[in-house]
C-alpha cells in the first residue's frame, strides 16, 4: 500500500510538472493584443508574420473588413464569463480569410504552441467565431441578439431580408479549443452563425475540442461545404430560426463525453409556428457518434423544424432519429408528412438496438401507434439500411468507407449539390488531407 501511494505521488508530481511545462508557452517577441474599446478592428489585414492575440469580444464592425493572409495563427486570451475572448463580425461586417491547403489558418488558444502544450481533450479555453449577418430568421422581429454575447451589446444583434447578404469568405480555417462558457447554460460554439446569407462563402473549416456545439446556425440561408467537427462536447452540428441553407461533405466524431446529438434541428423559439420552418438540405455527411450514452441521438428535431438529410452514413450512436410530436398541423410529424422533412438513402450502423425498426422513433404526447409505426416504417420506405462498411472510433479510429456506399443514392434536384457516386463525406478523394488537425487529438 506504501508503494502504491509513494509511485502515486510520483506520478502526480510528473503530471504537475509536465502541466506546468506545458502552461509556460510564451509567444514570440513582437506579439500584438487585440482589444475592442468600440471601434472594432477597422479595415486591416492581418499576416502570417503577426503574432496576435485577442482579448475580450474584438468585433468588425459594420462597414469594416478584415482580411487574414493564409498561414496566418491568431490566439485568443483564455478566460471564461465577462473575460471570454472572441471573433465576431457584425452585421454589414466582412471576413475575407481564406487559407489555403497548405498554410490554413489556425484560431486557437493563447496556450497553443501548434506543437503540443495544450492537451489534446482540453475544450473551452476561450470563447469561438461568430458571423452575423442581414438575412432571415423566423423571430417577430426578424431579428435577434445572439446567444453567447451579451444583450446590451448593440452589435450582438443579427438577422434581417437580405437572403442573399454577404458576410465574407472563411476557408481552410482550424478553430481550436474554443467554446467557453459566457453564464449558465449560454456558452459560445466553435463556430456560430447568425443570419448568415447565401452570398457568403464557408468551406474547408474544422471546429477540434468545441466545448458545446461544433457548428450552430441561427436561421439565414448560408451554404457549408467540407466541415469537420470533431470531439465537440455538445452536438455536432445545431441549427434553429428558420435556418434554410445547404450543406454537403460534413465529418463529424462527438467526444467520449459528449451527450450532445450529431444533428440537432429545431424551429422558431417563441411561438414555434413561425415562419421560414427551419428546412436546410444536408447530404453527405460521415458521423460517428458517442455510443457509451443513452442522451446524445443521430438527429433530434423538434420545435416544427424539417429538413431534407440524404446520402448520408451515421454510426455509433444508441438513439436513432427522433422527432417531435404534437399533434399539431405543423409539428415535425406534419412538415415529414407535407415532405419538408426527408431522412432518405441513408446508412446507419449500430445505432439503436441495430435492427431497423429501432432507428426511427417519435417524442411527444398524444403519439398514437399508428402515428409511431408509420415513423418507425419510414426508416425502410425511405431507402435507408443497416450496413456496416467499416467507419468506426471504437476499435481502431477509421473514418473511411471500406466497404462500397454507392446504391440506391437520392437523386439532387438542386444544382448547387455535387453530383457523388457514393454516400457519406468521402469517396476516392480524402479532402481533409494535408490542411486538418483532428487526427492530431485522437
Amino acid at each position: 500500500m506504501k508503494h502504491r501511494v509513494f509511485y502515486g505521488s510520483m506520478l502526480l508530481i510528473l503530471l504537475m510538472l509536465g502541466s506546468c511545462r506545458k502552461s509556460n508557452f510564451e509567444l514570440p517577441d513582437g506579439s500584438e493584443v487585440i482589444t475592442d474599446k468600440g471601434e472594432g478592428t477597422g479595415t486591416v489585414t492581418w499576416t502570417k508574420e503577426m503574432n496576435l492575440v485577442l482579448e475580450g469580444f474584438v468585433f468588425v464592425n459594420d462597414g469594416q473588413v478584415l482580411t487574414i493572409e493564409p498561414g496566418t495563427v491568431i490566439r485568443f486570451k483564455s478566460g471564461q464569463g465577462a473575460t471570454a475572448s472572441a471573433l465576431i463580425v457584425a452585421r454589414g461586417g466582412k471576413i475575407i480569410a481564406n487559407g489555403t491547403k497548405d498554410a490554413p489558418i489556425v484560431f486557437t488558444a493563447e496556450a497553443d504552441d501548434l506543437n503540443g502544450s495544450v492537451a489534446k481533450d482540453a475544450t473551452g479555453l476561450w470563447g469561438g467565431i461568430l458571423i452575423l449577418g442581414r438575412a432571415p430568421l423566423n423571430t417577430d422581429t426578424g431579428r435577434d441578439f445572439i446567444e453567447g454575447i451579451p444583450a446590451s451589446e448593440p452589435r450582438g444583434e443579427y438577422g434581417g431580408s437580405q437572403v442573399d447578404d454577404n458576410s465574407g469568405e472563411l476557408s481552410f480555417a482550424s478553430i481550436r479549443y474554443a467554446g467557453s462558457t459566457l453564464y449558465h447554460d449560454n456558452e459560445i460554439n466553435g463556430l456560430t452563425l447568425g443570419g448568415v446569407g447565401s452570398s457568403t462563402k464557408i468551406e474547408n473549416i474544422e471546429i477540434i475540442n468545441s466545448a458545446d456545439d461544433g457548428i450552430e446556425i441561427f436561421g439565414g440561408t448560408v451554404n457549408l461545404k467540407n466541415i469537420i467537427s470533431f470531439h465537440s462536447d455538445d452536438d455536432a452540428i445545431d441549427y434553429d430560426l428558420g435556418y434554410q441553407g445547404q450543406m454537403q461533405f460534413v465529418f463529424a466524431v462527438q467526444a467520449a463525453g459528449s451527450t450532445g446529438n450529431l444533428v440537432e434541428g429545431s424551429g422558431a423559439s417563441d411561438p414555434v409556428y413561425q415562419k421560414p420552418y427551419s428546412v436546410p438540405y444536408l447530404s453527405n455527411l460521415t458521423m460517428i457518434g458517442n455510443p457509451d450514452t443513452t442522451a446524445g441521438k443521430v438527429i433530434s428535431l423538434n420545435r416544427f423544424a424539417g429538413g431534407i438529410i440524404v446520402n448520408s452514413i451515421f454510426v455509433e450512436q444508441q438513439i436513432g432519429a427522433t422527432i417531435e410530436y404534437s399533434n399539431a398541423s405543423t409539428d415535425c410529424y406534419a412538415q415529414w408528412l407535407t415532405g419538408k422533412l426527408k431522412i432518405e438513402n441513408n446508412l446507419f450502423y449500430q445505432v439503436g438496438f441495430n435492427e431497423a425498426d429501432s432507428i426511427f422513433k417519435l417524442n411527444g404526447l398524444g403519439m398514437s401507434g399508428e402515428t409511431t409505426q408509420n415513423w418507425a416504417a419510414y426508416f425502410e420506405l425511405g431507402n435507408n439500411q443497416l450496413k456496416d462498411v467499416g467507419i468506426t472510433a471504437q476499435e481502431g479510429f477509421n473514418y473511411l468507407p471500406t466497404e462500397s456506399t454507392g446504391a440506391d443514392l437520392f437523386t439532387h434536384s438542386n444544382d448547387w449539390f455535387e453530383v457523388t457516386n457514393y454516400k457519406g463525406a468521402f469517396g476516392t478523394y480524402n479532402w481533409t488531407e494535408g490542411w486538418s488537425s483532428f487526427k492530431e487529438h485522437l
